[in-house]
């Protein structure tokens, strides 16, 4: 029998394969949320950066349902008017077709007939593919001597103060609601979003911008009534002001009395914010009568 003593074997220079973990009992952690205050302030950046290119001002009084007896011609109607106050400005999209139809309480072939007149009268054009939709060519002509004559006439003269009463009314009286109303930190934020995209906005694009700065007044209100009533105000004196060249002084004039407008409001004073809004009113009819002497 051999006494000697068997040796150990030799340590393998392999690593030791790991061992599987033991699953853990405990429920997977959720994924950690951002923290309150930085996601508050990405979504106020959200709703002003929206709201300075007034890509959601009108949606509310532009884009709401239709009746349906007439569904397309009413259809083509509001489309018209969203991009003629450049709720929907030269070079965008339309929203997706889905969501369009649901806003506008219709079906999605009325849309598409309607959007297809609106392409072949040459307000849109319809790309297809996966970036594609129905995007706005439309561009506001430059003013030529005898435009605003001629968008007087169409209108007709006697409409004209007609218009500017209505106007009157309803703005003033949406800056006094809202100025009564309690408003939330967004829509602070959208009303002065909107203030500084109407200061900022080069000439070309000024009237889109002061556009935004009106509507915004009544939809923030959160009537529906009230701010298709803004709409249709400002709908009537378009074509005129659209014939006016952009004038420095003049906009220089309304950055003040802008200002004015969105700080009774901010300010919760509705007597200043209706004498402030009449003021400016006041000031762009005198602007129209003086070049239709």
């Amino acid at each position: 029998m051999d006494s000697t003593p068997a040796r150990a074997p030799a340590p393998d220079p392999r690593p030791a394969p790991n061992p599987r973990p033991a699953p853990d009992p405990r429920p997977a952690a959720e994924p950690r949320a951002a923290s309150a205050p930085r996601a508050a302030v990405r979504q106020r950046a959200g709703t002003a950066d929206r709201a300075a290119d007034g890509a959601l001002t009108g949606g509310v009084s532009l884009l709401r349902p239709v009746r349906a007896g007439n569904a397309f011609e009413e259809t083509v109607e509001r489309l018209l008017q969203a991009i003629k106050l450049g709720v929907v400005a030269h070079g965008e999209k339309l929203p997706p077709e889905r969501e369009l139809a649901n806003r506008l309480g219709i079906s999605r072939v009325t849309l598409r007939e309607a959007i297809r007149a609106l392409q072949e009268a040459g307000y849109l054009d319809v790309r297809r593919g996966r970036y594609g939709g129905a995007f706005v060519v439309y561009r506001p002509p430059r003013p030529r001597k005898g435009d605003l004559r001629r968008a007087l006439t169409r209108m007709g003269e006697d409409e004209l103060e007609d218009a500017l009463t209505f106007r009157m009314a309803v703005e003033c009286g949406a800056a006094r609601v809202l100025a009564t109303t309690e408003l939330t930190p967004d829509r602070r934020e959208t009303l002065k979003a909107r203030l500084a995209g109407v200061n900022d906005a080069a000439p070309a694009d000024y009237r889109r911008r002061d556009i935004a700065f009106h509507l915004a007044i009544g939809e923030l209100t959160g009537s529906p009534l009230l701010a298709a009533a803004c709409a249709d105000a400002r709908l009537r004196v378009t074509d005129l002001l659209d014939a006016i060249p952009v004038l420095g002084p003049n906009i220089e004039h309304a950055a003040v009395q802008h200002a004015a407008i969105a700080a009774a409001i901010l300010d919760g004073d509705p007597e200043a914010a209706g004498r402030a809004v009449a003021e400016h009113l006041e000031g762009t009819a005198a602007l129209l009568r003086g070049f239709l002497a």
